[in-house]
């Protein structure tokens, strides 16, 4: 049996963390979904800069929607609905079966409303009635502007990826979110079943400290925080305050282990995969670390539901001079500066691919 088949077993989602064009119209993702039992996908800014950077397959449709007048944030955002609603559909039979628990994909608000929660809840309702697919999240960033945007727009009855979290506190401020939304549903008698994903963000840890700590330790931070916030998920889970949610219905707000490609050359490529196997959650992986996975991944048991040695671990962490919450306050903010930039360069990179298109579309016109 695949190794990827084993991890669906155990009880978590395989998710592709990547969406092209290209893999739609090729039939890959539709490969993946039957071979290695992937059963939803995530983007970024990140990614749809290098989709449409990187490839012509594109260029068709940017020419047409620029000819119509579109341009710049409301080009993207077409593209992109046109290839997630198709990927959603890919997914709809896995999203039915589940009663709704799986088979999503994932769009961004624009990484320029970070700190806007108002212009966030306006984006999220917009983008989610345009797709108009049950499985599709919007992604909202767990940043201080973000978590009340996450509660009014669960409130509001629609998915959300809650995405850039880093620690088991961001992690914890964004499921108060969540349940603060399903409680007000529950409070004004609408249906508490809103489905929500907790993405934790796992090797930019070990990127961030790799030559700041002693051999030993490297490459074991984002496991132990991960271990960590695990351990809270269940504890949340087993509360009477969830309980009584679950009762009425609510469905949980899953766990979700993102940045799960390894980045040390030196470390195993399916490293963070093998490590965080855990029932009831989702690890989102890049095609490569999927790929890996299939091929040679080994499952070697599961999270251990207390968290395992991750307090002792973070303690060595700790006295090696490594401040955990400054430093998850710090990777958040990078990686919304990242997403920021990626998303700059995207609308300069529909931008440019506009003109060109147009200028090569555009008749010669010889002199008499």
């Amino acid at each position: 049996m695949k190794a990827t088949k084993q991890l669906h077993d155990l009880g978590q989602s395989l998710w592709l963390d990547n969406i092209t064009r290209g893999l739609l119209t090729s039939g890959t993702l539709a490969r993946y979904i039957a071979e290695y039992s992937v059963t939803g996908l995530t983007s970024n800014p990140t990614i749809f800069d290098k989709a449409i950077k990187e490839s012509n397959f594109y260029d068709d449709a940017i020419h047409d929607k620029a000819a119509a007048g579109k341009s710049g944030e409301e080009l993207f955002f077409e593209l992109a609905l046109e290839d997630l609603t198709q990927a959603a559909d890919l997914f709809r039979p896995v999203h039915d079966a589940t009663g709704g628990v799986d088979g999503f994909v994932s769009l961004e608000v624009s990484p320029l409303l970070a700190d806007d929660t108002a212009g966030t809840i306006e984006a999220a309702a917009g983008l989610h009635w345009r797709a108009q697919r049950p499985n599709l999240f919007i992604k909202i960033p767990g940043t201080p502007a973000g978590i009340p945007a996450i509660e009014e727009t669960i409130f509001a009855g629609v998915p959300v990826n809650v995405t850039l979290l880093f620690s088991c506190e961001q992690y914890l401020a964004a499921a108060e979110a969540f349940i603060r939304g399903i409680e007000r549903r529950v409070a004004a008698g609408l249906d508490p079943k809103v489905q929500s994903v907790a993405s934790i963000f796992v090797s930019r840890w070990d990127t961030a400290v790799q030559d700041k700590v002693a051999a030993p330790l490297r490459n074991r931070l984002g496991i132990a925080v991960a271990r960590r916030t695990y351990r809270a998920y269940r504890e949340l889970l087993a509360s009477p305050r969830w309980r009584k949610l679950a009762d009425a219905g609510a469905h949980p707000q899953r766990v979700l282990w993102a940045s799960t490609g390894t980045k040390d050359p030196k470390a195993s490529d399916t490293l963070y995969v093998e490590a965080l196997a855990a029932p009831d959650t989702v690890n989102t992986m890049p095609e490569a670390t999927l790929l890996a996975f299939a091929d040679h991944g080994k499952m070697s048991g599961e999270l251990p539901a207390a968290g395992g040695d991750a307090e002792a671990l973070l303690a060595e962490f700790a006295r090696s001079g490594v401040d955990l919450t400054a430093l998850a306050a710090q990777l958040q903010r990078e990686g919304a500066r990242a997403f920021t930039k990626s998303w700059n360069d995207l609308l300069e990179c529909l931008g440019s691919k506009s003109a060109r298109l147009s200028r090569a579309a555009a008749p010669t016109v010889h002199p008499r």
